[in-house]
């Protein structure tokens, strides 16, 4: 069979997003944010359920303003998943608080409530919940509910993998914190090359958000600046982009959904153990799965032109933070953990080919 190259993952831009930027740009527009970065922030309150959107330049700076918002200052402990993006502990060093990682749940890789109770503190002063991939918490969102108004502690809410994926009770992943942060970089289910977006149901959280990335002031255009803020605002062309890639959103989950399937059902005799998602609630955004030989599988994929990548290593062994701890399950993900090809352009038919490379692979070293 004759096979192009299959990258893990590809951003996917069409003629629909070309239009809309041609369109502005015959507008002759300011570019900084404003009528269509409303717009855009309207589709996601929309989508989401939440009160308010606001989105500003990355995924990361969100999570940063998300805890300013929340008061927690210079020394202050977050609880964060050892198992996440770097960019998760990151966002809040950037502030000099302090990141305490917790281990996660084997099932889905986020945070285990039982190991949080017990890494709380007196200087605790947020737990940033992780879901990852848009899957739900085994132990239940209601739990981590009851923990935040048991002691106080906020809940912020990194769903940067999870636009379009649900709790169990309906409600979209993102609104069980008091802040819920989404990211749009180039491997999203929607792009905007990178963005990110702030959700909540707090007036008052929404109007600090706003201020903090634009520079404190209440409005554009004016110099007068009742509080200390910053400059992390959107632009109007990225909005165009967003704007286009969410109208497509609904087609997009569905193809995620049915790309799982596929594999799901092509892999199930292998050593290959995806993990698993309820399709009726989440749409997983890279597909991810633990296997057995993974360094060996991935370079006879490579060799037959099929991209994958390594999961995220535990964080506390990374170079940049090297602390000492005891965390199994973040630990095994980082020896047996790869992501598959995930892109929205697979086919079915290389999906296919994908999983007789694989299952070609395990039958020749088993």
């Amino acid at each position: 069979m004759n096979q192009d190259f299959i990258p893990q993952m590809r951003p996917f831009f069409e003629k629909e997003e070309k239009e809309e930027l041609i369109k502005y740009l015959d507008e002759d527009g300011f570019y900084t944010e404003f009528r269509k970065t409303e717009y855009f922030e309207h589709q996601i309150a929309e989508f989401t359920g939440a009160k308010h959107a606001i989105v500003v330049n990355n995924g990361t700076v969100s999570l940063t303003l998300a805890a300013i918002a929340l008061d927690i200052q210079p020394g202050d402990d977050v609880i964060v998943p050892n198992y996440t993006m770097i960019a998760t502990p990151n966002s809040i060093r950037m502030i000099g608080a302090n990141p305490i990682f917790v281990d996660v749940e084997p099932e889905t890789l986020i945070l285990d409530i039982d190991a949080v109770r017990t890494s709380l503190t007196a200087k605790t002063k947020a737990i940033m919940l992780v879901s990852a991939n848009g899957r739900s918490p085994v132990a239940g969102i209601e739990n981590f509910e009851h923990l935040s108004a048991d002691t106080g502690i906020p809940i912020i809410e990194d769903a940067a993998q999870s636009l379009g994926s649900f709790f169990p009770d309906g409600r979209h992943i993102g609104r069980a914190g008091i802040i819920g942060s989404f990211s749009f970089s180039t491997p999203k289910i929607i792009s905007t090359g990178q963005g990110g977006a702030l959700i909540t149901d707090d007036d008052h959280v929404a109007s600090k958000l706003r201020k903090l990335k634009d520079f404190g002031r209440e409005a554009g255009g004016t110099d007068i600046h009742p509080t200390l803020g910053y400059n992390f605002k959107f632009t109007e062309l990225q909005a165009c982009i967003g704007i286009a890639q969410m109208r497509k959103l609904s087609g997009r989950l569905k193809r995620k959904k049915s790309i799982w399937r596929r594999y799901w059902d092509h892999l199930s005799v292998t050593p290959v153990s995806l993990f698993q998602h309820d399709l009726n609630v989440c749409a997983p955004w890279f597909m991810d799965c633990r296997a057995p030989k993974r360094e060996d599988l991935s370079l006879y994929l490579e060799s037959a032109g099929i991209g994958t990548r390594i999961m995220y290593p535990p964080i506390n062994s990374q170079p940049a933070y090297n602390k000492p701890g005891y965390y199994p399950v973040s630990r095994e993900i980082g020896e047996s953990g790869l992501w598959l090809p995930s892109m929205i352009q697979l086919s079915d038919q290389q999906i296919d080919y994908i999983c007789s490379n694989i299952n070609r692979f395990y039958n020749d070293t088993y």
